[in-house]
């Protein structure tokens, strides 16, 4: 879907950014007692970014890179991810999912692939947090803002994570930051896609680009436009629409289990600041 719209401003101071960022992750890192982190490398930009930001704050050792390719995923999708290990000089392990996927596949009966997608993307956390207990690292989150705020991912799966640096960068913003970082620029000028299954990309499922979804968030969401405000902005209705549908309907993605209430301290109510234990 082609759409109008503003030319929101939304570039990137990326020295600033970047700064920030690699001092967040090491900072919340350590504070939570740990030292190094794992991230899944999937050969998309985002665990790129992730990667690259990681090893500036950790270190280069003390960074896992995990691919976890599927039967049916890109043989370009793992060569990309090579990229991504042999630039930053990072530990790094493969893991074929097939063999723990289709078993599952199979007993249940899963013929949507929608549904097989959440079970690779669960699978792969499985992995990922295996990999973290065993080398003592906090997995680091992949999940870009206009992923979040689309529900555009896997609850459990892609988006679950111990730290995310990436959780407040619209994807246009990644890619800024990406060319900054040094990212391989073939993983930065390809196709979004989570490779699920052959031909698959991000824009064609979503059914519209990221340039437009983000310069719709960003009006809708930071600046807090109505649909009203927005129509007049020279955005097209029908993707108002759609778009605020898919915020509303992801809420539940975007915030812990909901607790009932019962005692005078209840945790994610009333219980949920670090500063309280000194983090």
């Amino acid at each position: 879907m082609e759409t109008s719209g503003p030319h929101a401003d939304l570039s990137l101071n990326t020295a600033v950014v970047r700064s920030f960022l690699v001092r967040f992750i090491a900072d919340e890192v350590r504070n939570a007692g740990f030292a190094r982190g794992v991230v899944g490398l999937s050969g998309g930009v985002d665990s790129a970014v992730t990667a690259f930001l990681a090893s500036e704050a950790l270190g280069s050792r003390n960074v896992t890179a995990v691919m976890m390719p599927y039967r049916t995923s890109s043989r370009e999708s793992l060569l990309d991810a090579q990229l991504v290990v042999d630039a930053l000089g990072i530990p790094s392990a493969t893991v074929d999912i097939t063999p723990m996927v289709d078993p599952f596949i199979e007993s249940a009966r899963v013929e949507d692939r929608v549904r097989a997608g959440n079970v690779m993307a669960r699978q792969r956390m499985i992995v990922l947090y295996d990999f973290s207990a065993r080398e003592r690292a906090l997995v680091l989150g992949t999940s870009n803002k206009t992923e979040v705020l689309l529900g555009y991912g896997t609850l459990f799966g892609d988006m679950a994570s111990a730290v995310n640096p990436l959780g407040d960068l619209y994807k246009t913003q990644v890619w800024q930051l990406a060319s900054d970082l040094g990212v391989p620029s073939r993983i930065v000028e390809k196709k979004p896609s989570a490779d699920l299954w052959s031909g698959q990309t991000d824009e064609g499922e979503l059914g519209f680009s990221y340039a437009d979804a983000d310069r719709l968030l960003f009006a809708m969401i930071d600046e807090r436009h109505t649909d009203a405000e927005l129509a007049a902005m020279g955005f097209d209705a029908r993707f108002v629409t759609s778009v605020r549908a898919m915020v509303q309907k992801s809420q539940f993605k975007r915030r812990p289990p909901v607790v009932a209430k019962l005692s005078h301290r209840t945790v994610n109510v009333d219980f949920r600041y670090a500063r309280d234990w000194g983090l």
